[in-house]
């Protein structure tokens, strides 16, 4: 007579493929048994006290605020355009080289050093003078330009 041609790997995959059918089936039943069909709507509903907390209790009718529509901002509020270019502004030269052509000027206001050129001058300058100038957008950022003494 032949031998039987289960093998005992094919049996051990026979029992993990019912133990999985088993287990699916379980899950099932646990899920069918916590679901939430049927809830009434109140169940369902979920509020927000006054400090923006998520609770399920409704919140006290005397504590509530009314607000307008009209009173809602989103975004921020429009502001005129300032173009910083065209701001005259007074600073001190804090360095100047006059056989390169360059220097930096200390704005008094923002303390920032900004970048001067030579072709940027409308009059000679010397380190520590006080001067006036506007920035210009430059290559490598904010230089200034219409330089002239006080």
């Amino acid at each position: 007579m032949g031998k039987s041609q289960e093998t005992f790997s094919k049996k051990e995959n026979e029992k993990k493929r019912l133990k999985k059918q088993k287990d699916k089936a379980e899950k099932k039943e646990v899920r069918k048994a916590n679901s939430n069909k049927g809830q009434s709507l109140e169940d369902m509903l979920a509020y927000v006290d006054e400090n923006g907390n998520i609770s399920s209790t409704p919140p006290d009718p005397k504590k509530i605020k009314v607000i307008r529509n009209e009173d809602i901002q989103i975004g921020v509020q429009k502001q005129e355009h300032v173009d910083e270019t065209e701001i005259i502004r007074k600073g001190t030269v804090s360095f100047f080289n006059d056989s390169k052509g360059f220097g930096f000027i200390k704005d008094h206001d923002s303390q920032e050093s900004f970048f001067v050129h030579a072709n940027g001058l409308l009059q000679q300058i010397r380190e520590y003078d006080k001067v006036t100038f506007t920035l210009e957008k430059g290559p490598k950022g904010m230089m200034a330009v219409g330089v002239k003494l006080v």
